[in-house]
């Protein structure tokens, strides 16, 4: 069942990354075109709005990818020290904590969205909804928590100590 989770996790990384990747070509494609109207006529508007609202989105959708690939910065000098045992059960419980914290994120953000909705707030300068990026940026989190799930799972059930 944990390879099961393992796999479903893996694929959603990797079709959130995909996402973010798309994303960040288009903000680069923004930024560019920007800059060159900027020179020979005018600027494009609302840049400065479209490059927060995508970069939330990168952000967000790189997270869960990051997670598996253990590209975060981990502080390891003290748990070094200490028995296998000891280390696997602080690692399950860092694991476990910070899939607490990013579903309370993702909650909250997707709370937020909905209110968004049922406001019809919209953006200041281009004037459109935004909270499909608000939604996109809650279902990273999510992303993010369903494979800090799977890793303290994986901790927890692993034949070989750490």
């Amino acid at each position: 069942m944990i390879d099961i989770l393992d796999t479903i996790s893996g694929i959603l990384a990797k079709i959130l990354t995909g996402l973010a990747g798309v994303f960040l070509v288009a903000m680069m494609l923004l930024a560019c075109a920007n800059m060159v109207l900027r020179a020979v006529w005018v600027p494009v508007q609302g840049t400065f709005e479209l490059m927060g609202f995508m970069g939330a989105v990168v952000a967000a959708f790189s997270l869960a990818f990051a997670q598996r690939k253990k590209a975060h910065i981990a502080v390891g000098m003290l748990l070094s020290r200490f028995p296998a045992p000891i280390r696997r059960l602080a690692d399950a419980a860092t694991s476990a904590a910070s899939c607490a914290f990013f579903a309370l994120i993702g909650l909250e953000t997707w709370k937020w969205g909905s209110f968004l909705v049922t406001t019809n707030e919209v953006s200041e300068t281009l004037q459109i909804v935004y909270y499909p990026f608000v939604f996109a940026a809650a279902f990273g989190c999510f992303a993010l928590a369903f494979v800090l799930v799977v890793d303290t799972l994986k901790t927890l059930t692993a034949e070989k100590v750490a």
